[in-house]
């Protein structure tokens, strides 16, 4: 064979075994971020790091808050000063309401979250694969999506009651549109080459389903579930102000009721902190699960 027809040839491709994805695996330089010659006490001057770069500038505005208020430049009425907020963190959470309050909210909002996410993956699945779903389903759930929670909460009262079950759905509603549309715009973002190749290997749709669209979607996935977490935070706020005599929410509106700013600032840092680390655990997750996705990091 001469040197231009190698140069030309093009092997076929490996054929597909089990149930292996499609989607790539990473090189051998790409499955670990880290250097093989960093210690495990480099990583960790890495990371504390990284966390001391981004508590500069909460800590400082923390500092210059307590400042102004000792110096009676912001009212303690309006804005308690931080270590005001932490004698009512202390006092709440050493006669057990916060602790109790805080699990209603969380439980509520797993409950929902899980109905909502479960719901907007599936729905995105199917819109995202099947054309005659996106034409005859998205219209009608783009018009749901525009509706604020506000205006349906008093609805979900008198459709499902006061009880759990309405708090429960105004919480999925939020969580299902993020993970809903990131799904579909995964699935469309898929090469349609891989699609040709895999009806040429003769998959069924359900093996495309499984072994091609959702490991390649699964970046926008996460992003969608992250979103999701956000927006299940902010149902559940809507849902425990509505009507509820339990939960964070519930807990801050009274406080606003009976003027303990202090308290109203706690409740609000609770659901921060809770959200913030959701949000952590699923960022990592991502890292783990999508090592083969060797995208751009800064």
């Amino acid at each position: 064979m001469s040197d231009h027809a190698r140069l030309y040839r093009q092997d076929p491709p490996a054929p597909v075994r089990g149930s292996e994805s499609l989607v790539p695996e990473p090189a051998a330089g790409q499955r670990q971020r880290v250097s093989p010659g960093e210690s495990g006490a480099v990583i960790w001057r890495k990371s504390l790091g990284t966390f001391a770069a981004g508590a500069v500038l909460p800590v400082s505005l923390l500092v210059l808050w307590q400042v102004l208020g000792d110096l009676g430049y912001i009212s303690e009425l309006l804005f308690p000063t931080p270590l005001r907020i932490a004698e009512a963190f202390a006092h709440l959470a050493g006669s057990g309401d916060l602790g109790g309050h805080a699990r209603i909210s969380l439980v509520r909002a797993a409950a929902g979250f899980a109905l909502g996410g479960a719901l907007g993956l599936a729905f995105g699945i199917l819109v995202g694969v099947f054309r005659i779903s996106e034409r005859v389903l998205d219209p009608s759930f783009q018009m749901v999506r525009m509706i604020p929670h506000l205006a349906v909460a008093p609805l979900f009262v008198l459709w499902f009651g006061i009880g759990e079950s309405s708090k429960i759905l105004l919480i999925a509603k939020g969580a299902f549109f993020p993970l809903y549309i990131q799904t579909y715009l995964g699935i469309r973002g898929v090469d349609n080459k891989w699609f040709e190749v895999t009806r040429v290997l003769g998959f069924t749709r359900i093996q495309q389903i499984y072994r091609l669209v959702i490991p390649s979607s699964l970046p926008h996935i996460f992003l969608g579930i992250r979103l999701s977490l956000g927006l299940a935070w902010l149902g559940l706020v809507v849902a425990e102000i509505m009507g509820s005599t339990s939960g964070i929410g519930y807990l801050m509106t009274d406080a606003r009721q009976f003027g303990k700013t202090a308290t109203v600032f706690v409740c609000i840092v609770l659901f921060a902190v809770i959200g913030k680390a959701a949000d952590a655990a699923v960022r990592l997750l991502e890292r783990r699960l999508l090592k083969w996705n060797d995208s751009y990091e800064g």
